[in-house]
């Protein structure tokens, strides 16, 4: 609670003005400077940036325009170039003609002067007269632009071509058309590896006679993909010398779909990055929503100030863009550079103006700092600081002169008041001290009949419980020996069975000797034999094996041991198998429960070599895969009664195993990790050293302990 009602920054920074002249005095000063200073220049900057980026954008959405109309102007001149052959002579006196090799030449011919990839002579009704022999005849009346001349009227645009389109016109087409498809990142998702579409400036005109009349068409078009001379034109005129100083640099590309198919920007080594793709982003606003992108976008490796616009082809659909943008991280450099100036310069008049605004109020607040650190000497315990003489006659003055007699007038009460309670302090001591002598009497007392009443109640509840399991257990006897003898030879297929009951019967009754023993433990100490740990280990394992099988728990072992232990047989069995139930019983979803044996050199009792005695024995450990222990938990296993099981278990087990073990000098020790495992260590010595201690020596140490 007190650290949820500590104040914040500000609420402390609130208390010491509260508290500090000194402080108010600063903050009056220099508030104009701190506050102003800081507010004034987070709006240049703010300003600043935005109008920056707006210029930015304005700039390149200008380079965009003019992009497009060169463009354009690319696409009506290749119709312009067409108009003219169609009304050549050469071309007049070539129809008169039979298409041949001759008109073959001249298309060539034609077609070279004019920058086309192809050009095709087409009859009045569309069909294909000259240019390629793999379309001598076929039918282009469908497409639009030899539509429209068709109709007398000349029409270019833009025209995606299949790589089947591109084959038919000229194998070396589709080849130049080819691009491997690069990484890019931020593009979107595609399976596509290969672009083979070619993006062409198509164009078709009408061959006329001097009446007027249809005598065929031209169709011709330009290639795109890879077509490096029309982006780096269009980056020419954009982007002239001086254009763009500080060290930017811009480019040009143009897009089939969202892949860059001709284009400036560069990779590596000069690498131009055809077959890169645009970001998501972008795509998504200009080619799925049909808009134009201004600002900054992510081209290929850096960020670029860019213009994107969408190409259209002569049905309407978006088939592609046109970009232009220029480097944005020079630009915003100098941006930062000359931001970075204009605020050096505010802050070095701020500090001109902090300085002598501090050189001012030091003549104020310099007898106060005095009078403050005088009572910072007194709170200290310097009873004798004082102000002492000033000779100033202000206001200030006359309060640090008053301050020193208030201070004189303080320290003689002071030494009247110490003397009273010095002598208060005495008595009260001496009342305390004899009442604190006569509580831990008390308190001892107390403790010992309060353990008292609790250890003779357990001892009187478990005589009682051995007395009511006889009862049961002596039927159960009796009717298996009288199953026996009705069953005589026909019981010998159960025979084995039978005898785990007269087993288990008998353990029965040996555990009822226990929780006698646990009542009286002075009754029952001594009765020791030598024991191989190695085979009670064994017979435990054989008698729990239905038990572990049916809980899926997997057993390992690695018994190691070859010393015997001088211990009563039945009760280490008792021990093992109350060990190896209760690791069952924590894998409830199964695990791996672990028994190992080995020698050990020294065995000592709850660990004390105090005595320095050497005691050879066995340790044994049973270790489990399941839920482990909480730390709350560990103090308390061994207490009786205690259980986390609280509609199964008496909680007697681990605390009868730990006095049968106690009893012969041996120990058993636990750790455990909560979620992971938990082991318990049995410590037996060779030779038993009996001891008369109560059955529970732990929890009685424990409640004497907590009761001090």
């Amino acid at each position: 609670m007190e650290q949820l009602a500590r104040p914040g920054p500000i609420g402390r920074l609130r208390q010491r003005l509260a508290s500090s002249v000194r402080l108010k005095l600063l903050a009056l000063v220099l508030a104009p400077l701190l506050l102003g200073v800081p507010l004034l220049l987070l709006i240049v900057w703010i300003w600043g940036t935005h109008g920056y980026d707006q210029l930015l954008v304005n700039k390149v959405s200008s380079d965009l325009v003019t992009a497009r109309q060169y463009f354009d102007r690319v696409q009506h001149s290749v119709r312009m170039d067409l108009e003219g052959f169609a009304g050549s002579q050469r071309l007049a006196l070539a129809l008169e003609q039979p298409p041949g090799p001759a008109s073959e030449t001249l298309l060539r011919s034609a077609a070279q002067a004019q920058g086309l990839d192809y050009l095709l002579l087409l009859d009045a009704q569309g069909r294909v007269l000259a240019g390629s022999a793999t379309l001598q005849g076929s039918d282009r009346s469908a497409l639009a632009v030899v539509h429209e001349a068709l109709a007398g009227r000349s029409l270019q645009g833009l025209e995606v071509f299949s790589p089947t389109q591109l084959q038919a016109l000229d194998p070396a087409l589709r080849e130049r058309a080819r691009l491997e498809l690069m990484p890019t990142r931020h593009a979107s998702p595609t399976p596509m590896q290969v672009e083979e579409r070619g993006l062409m400036i198509q164009a078709a005109v009408p061959i006329l006679d001097l009446e007027g009349k249809l005598r065929g068409l031209l169709e011709g078009g330009v290639l795109l993909n890879g077509n490096q001379g029309i982006v780096d034109r269009i980056n020419t005129i954009v982007y002239q010398e001086a254009s763009l100083p500080l060290g930017s640099q811009g480019t040009a590309t143009l897009f089939l779909g969202d892949t860059r198919i001709a284009t400036n920007v560069r990779l590596f080594e000069g690498r131009r990055a055809l077959g890169t793709r645009v970001s998501q982003a972008v795509r998504h606003k200009v080619l799925e929503q049909g808009q134009v992108w201004l600002g900054s976008a992510f081209v290929v490796d850096d960020t670029y100030v860019s213009g994107y616009e969408p190409l259209f082809n002569l049905a309407g659909e978006r088939i592609g863009m046109l970009y232009v943008g220029f480097l944005e991280a020079p630009l915003q450099t100098a941006l930062h550079s000359a931001l970075a100036g204009l605020f050096l310069l505010f802050l070095v008049v701020s500090g001109l103006g902090t300085l002598t605004a501090l050189r001012w109020a030091q003549t104020i607040f310099r007898p106060l700092e005095r009078m403050n650190r005088v009572m910072a000497r007194i709170e200290a315990g310097e009873e004798s600081a004082r102000v002492g003489p000033t000779r100033s006659q202000d206001e200030l003055g006359h309060l640090s002169r008053a301050f020193d007699h208030l201070l004189d007038s303080l320290a003689a009460r002071r030494t009247e008041i110490q003397r009273a309670a010095d002598e208060l302090d005495r008595k009260v001591a001496e009342r305390t001290a004899a009442l604190e002598e006569a509580n831990a009497t008390l308190r001892r007392a107390q403790q010992q009949l309060v353990m008292n009443e609790k250890l003779t109640a357990i001892g009187e509840l478990t005589a009682g419980v051995a007395h009511e399991i006889n009862n049961p257990v002596a039927v159960i006897q009796g009717n298996l020996d009288l199953l026996e003898d009705i069953l005589d030879e026909h019981a010998a297929p159960v025979q084995e069975e039978i005898n785990i009951i007269h087993a288990q019967t008998q353990r029965i009754r040996a555990i009822v000797t226990r929780l006698l023993q646990f009542a009286r433990p002075g009754d029952f100490a001594g009765y020791a034999e030598a024991t191989d740990v190695n085979s009670v280990v064994a017979d435990c394992l054989v008698l729990t094996r239905h038990n572990l099988n049916r809980a899926d728990v997997q057993v390992i072992t690695q018994l190691d041991a070859s010393t015997s232990v001088e211990m009563s047989r039945g009760e280490l069995q008792q021990v093992l198998i109350n060990l190896i139930m209760n690791a069952m019983q924590a894998m409830p979803g199964g695990g791996t429960l672990t028994v190992s044996s080995r020698d050990q050199d020294c065995i000592r009792e709850d660990g004390d070599s105090s005595d320095g005695e050497d005691a050879p024995g066995v340790i044994v450990q049973v270790r489990d895969t399941g839920q482990g222990i909480a730390p709350g938990d560990m103090d308390r296993i061994f207490d009786p009664f205690f259980t986390t099981k609280k509609q199964e278990g008496t909680g007697l087990g681990l605390s009868i195993s730990y006095a049968i073990i106690q009893r012969y000098g041996g120990r058993i020790t636990v750790d455990s990790i909560p979620g992971e495992h938990t082991t318990f260590t049995l410590w037996l010595r060779q030779q038993a050293r009996y001891t008369e201690q109560a059955s529970a020596p732990m929890f009685a140490a424990r409640f004497l302990k907590q009761g001090e």
